[in-house]
């Protein structure tokens, strides 16, 4: 962890405290949204490949199960999911939790689609949203059309509500 130290008028320092750097995704529209294969709540793996050609992926990273913020935009996309599925889209959310404490959540959230396990930060890392200090993602959604082009992106506290991913996916149905 970084300190910077700055002196102020009267002899009152301010002491900042750098908890680690994070500049968004390095990924944009247009782009090939890279592949992933990871552990699913539902139960299997879920890779990008399985939705080639065929539907619109909602891949929403959060930071941390059992969370305010991550609850919040959870119930948020199951609140919206028959809008989702209407609009021909698929919902993923994606965290760095293990399975078992994602598997408890849902759970208790009651959110009948798929969270995925990137335990090992491969994929959060691969669509550069990892804040490697803390080891979690960046809240970041992508709207992935089934030709695996990202059409969509929300960052930060956009991301907490869907409404910018549905409006996308109504885009892109066909």
């Amino acid at each position: 962890m970084r300190t910077v130290a700055r002196w102020l008028a009267g002899g009152l320092w301010v002491v900042l405290l750098s908890t680690g750097t994070y500049g968004g995704t390095h990924l944009k529209v247009g782009d090939q949204a890279p592949e992933f294969s990871l552990p699913a709540t539902t139960g299997g793996k879920i890779s990008l490949s399985d939705f080639r050609g065929k539907q619109t992926v909602v891949l929403a990273f959060f930071p941390a199960a059992f969370t305010g913020g991550c609850t919040q935009e959870a119930k948020s996309y199951q609140q919206h999911l028959e809008e989702f599925q209407k609009s021909g889209a698929q919902v993923l959310m994606v965290s760095t939790d293990n399975l078992p404490s994602l598997q408890r959540w849902a759970q208790e959230l009651g959110v009948s689609f798929p969270l995925l396990s990137d335990f090992m930060r491969e994929t959060a890392r691969a669509y550069g949203v990892l804040i490697e200090e803390r080891g979690i993602a960046n809240r970041t959604t992508f709207v992935i059309d089934p030709s695996g082009r990202i059409v969509h992106i929300e960052e930060g506290k956009l991301a907490l509500d869907p409404s910018g991913a549905l409006t996308a996916c109504r885009r892109t149905r066909p």
